[in-house]
């Protein structure tokens, strides 16, 4: 594994968001985890936390009532930045840890043991810790059985992963990518960040399956998916929206930079050649549309939606933006 990941702070964040399990609810599996690791090591507090940029947001937590705390105060801030468990058996005598609120106020954390969650590609995403409110070492024998419980954290985060990944293509499936929508509708409202949406169509699709066959078809889908996902940013979501039609959000990307995206994304696509099928062009249609303030997910989807079958009736293998001429009327 390589420990420069530990470094590298953007690819960790863009690693959490992929999982997209930030603000889900508790899930009962995480739960029970949680409720037996701190039954067998007799501790009052157990969590399941992941780091986010600014704070820690625990997808699981036995002991205590929060959600959330400011990363800067976090214990398990200082956890991922190892591949080993982090150890403290008294807080009050650590340097680090002495003078933190935590620590001062309440919960009154006196030691810690927490684990980190690496993803498969090395980032830690968070940590499986324990809390107790007096000095006390965790013996190896301890550390291994919590080290053992965080990876069956690491399991579930993965399965709930692949349950929402298209099993061809290795997109998000509809399902998940209309959450993460209206994650991005959430985004706006609390905190005004502009997204994007773009949709996209592969052309006369029907006619490479007839011609070509359906195995052959397979492979187109999965060479477009493929083009699209390595001239994204981690940060950007491709998701398969049904048949040769897929789905990409955006975040922090207005109008206009969406526009060009599809465009690059649409040169990229003309390119593709097959060797089954070297006179073969496939091409694609895009729409694109901006997240305005009041749009539902729903909504945003259907504006999108309506700018692609626009680029289909004018000729296709084009890119046509909610914001042109003709459309405002649809996106009101």
């Amino acid at each position: 594994m390589n420990d420069a990941q530990l470094l590298d702070e953007p690819g960790r964040l863009a690693a959490l968001a992929r999982y997209d399990v930030l603000d889900t609810p508790r899930e009962d599996t995480f739960d029970k985890i949680t409720a037996l690791v701190r039954d067998i090591l007799d501790v009052p507090i157990c969590v399941v936390s992941l780091v986010d940029r600014d704070r820690q947001w625990f997808k699981s937590i036995q002991g205590l009532d929060a959600s959330e705390t400011p990363r800067d105060i976090a214990f398990c801030s200082h956890t991922i930045q190892k591949r080993e468990p982090m150890l403290v058996p008294d807080a009050t005598a650590d340097s680090r840890f002495a003078s933190n609120p935590l620590v001062t106020g309440d919960p009154g954390i006196r030691s810690y043991a927490g684990v980190p969650l690496p993803t498969p590609d090395g980032f830690n995403l968070g940590s499986l810790c324990v809390i107790d409110t007096r000095p006390r070492s965790f013996s190896d024998a301890q550390v291994q059985m919590l080290s053992q419980f965080a990876g069956l954290v690491v399991n579930e985060l993965e399965l709930r992963t692949i349950a929402q990944r298209d099993f061809l293509t290795g997109a998000a499936t509809r399902r998940a990518f209309v959450d993460a929508a209206e994650k991005e509708v959430d985004r706006l409202k609390r905190y005004g960040r502009v997204s994007s949406l773009l949709l996209l169509d592969i052309d006369h699709f029907k006619r490479i399956n007839d011609e070509f066959g359906h195995p052959s078809g397979d492979e187109v889908l999965k060479a477009v998916a493929e083009a699209c996902r390595a001239a994204l940013r981690p940060s950007d979501m491709l998701g398969r929206l049904g048949g040769e039609e897929f789905g990409i959000l955006l975040p922090e990307i207005d109008g206009m930079a969406a526009r060009a995206v599809a465009e690059r994304l649409r040169n990229l696509i003309s390119c593709l050649r097959f060797d089954w099928a070297p006179d073969l062009r496939v091409t694609a249609s895009f729409g694109a549309a901006p997240l305005r303030r009041g749009q539902s997910a729903d909504t945003w989807i259907r504006i999108t939606d309506e700018a692609l079958y626009k680029a289909k009736r004018d000729g296709r293998d084009r890119t046509v933006c909610s914001e042109e001429p003709g459309l405002h009327a649809v996106a009101a």
